[in-house]
């Protein structure tokens, strides 16, 4: 019997600040929260794919020189150059746009400094 490909089911970012974070996740990339996140948690909704949470850290968050280093995190983001224009005052860009082989992306950094690419999915 054939086994099912694995599949990416959960992703998870531990954060400093639940709350300074929630808004960041909420108010400046537009991502919904679903109406029970687990305690420490708030688990965003997702139409399909794998699901997205911000967490309270389970480590020491202080000990680790630069959060996610070597894990590239890619969000779906509509038009760019509408999002940069309503929040460019709000975020840190860490790369500004620019072409790749996947379409336009922007890197930005979240109030912990993971560095998160919102990749452009506007129909030209």
């Amino acid at each position: 019997m054939m086994q099912n490909p694995t599949q990416l089911s959960f992703v998870s970012l531990q954060v400093t600040d639940l709350e300074v974070s929630g808004k960041f996740y909420t108010e400046i990339l537009g991502f919904k929260p679903v109406l029970k996140s687990p305690p420490d948690a708030i688990v965003f909704e997702q139409k399909n794919g794998a699901a997205f949470a911000i967490r309270k850290p389970m480590i020491e968050l202080s000990k680790a020189n630069l959060l996610g280093w070597g894990v590239a995190v890619w969000f779906g983001i509509g038009d760019l150059d509408a999002f940069l224009e309503k929040n460019s005052e709000k975020i840190s860009i860490v790369k500004d746009i620019h072409p790749t082989p996947f379409g336009r992306i922007l890197v930005v950094s979240d109030p912990d400094g993971y560095a998160i690419t919102l990749q452009e999915t506007k129909e030209n």
